[in-house]
């Protein structure tokens, strides 16, 4: 079957978002939302936190540590959960809670419960590239951020910001300005003879 995932961009300072584990599952996934975005809203619910992840904790002030077991009242007000516990039934509950409350959720490793997946990011300045394998490869997915991430030139956000300048000063509608920037950018795409 073919990957019918739509990609969305998820702005996480404006969302909050629920993470239950403080192994290194929880650990993975919340350096990769910081990663992305260091101003990120995580609360992350667990019985103990690695200590990495007690340090991570400390650097962020909009990471929050609670050290209980998970319950429903943790959904409330939350906008995406991560279940990132080695706890198969206890990950399953988490999803029961989740849909339930009408919550988006991943389960980490198991991909038939997830309404979203976590990615790998290739970025470079304000260029940002999602790679989906459909839950199938994460292997693969590493494989061609790596690629990516050395074929695309470090000065292509110097690109995106000249034309970011260029599109603000071009007159005419919408048509036209696109028109003028497809001339423009042409020179990407075109071959070298």
């Amino acid at each position: 079957m073919e990957n019918q995932l739509f990609p969305v961009f998820f702005k996480l300072n404006r969302l909050h978002v629920l993470v239950v584990g403080g192994g290194n599952i929880g650990l993975e996934k919340a350096q990769a939302m910081l990663q992305n975005c260091p101003e990120s809203n995580i609360t992350i619910v667990a019985l103990d936190f690695l200590p990495e992840l007690e340090e991570v904790a400390h650097h962020y002030p909009n990471v929050e540590l609670i050290r209980k077991p998970f319950s429903c009242g943790d959904l409330l007000g939350k906008d995406l959960v991560v279940a990132a516990t080695n706890d198969h039934a206890l990950n399953y509950a988490i999803w029961e809670k989740a849909k339930g409350s009408k919550v988006l959720i991943n389960v980490a490793d198991t991909p038939e419960l997830c309404d979203f997946y976590l990615g790998s990011i290739v970025q470079k300045g304000n260029l940002k590239i999602a790679i989906s394998t459909n839950g199938k490869s994460p292997t693969v997915a590493k494989r061609l951020k790596q690629v990516l991430q050395e074929a695309l030139p470090d000065t292509l956000d110097d690109v995106l910001n000249k034309l970011y300048i260029i599109r603000n000063k071009l007159k005419g509608d919408f048509t036209a300005k696109v028109k003028q920037l497809n001339n423009i950018t042409d020179v990407l795409v075109k071959p070298n003879h």
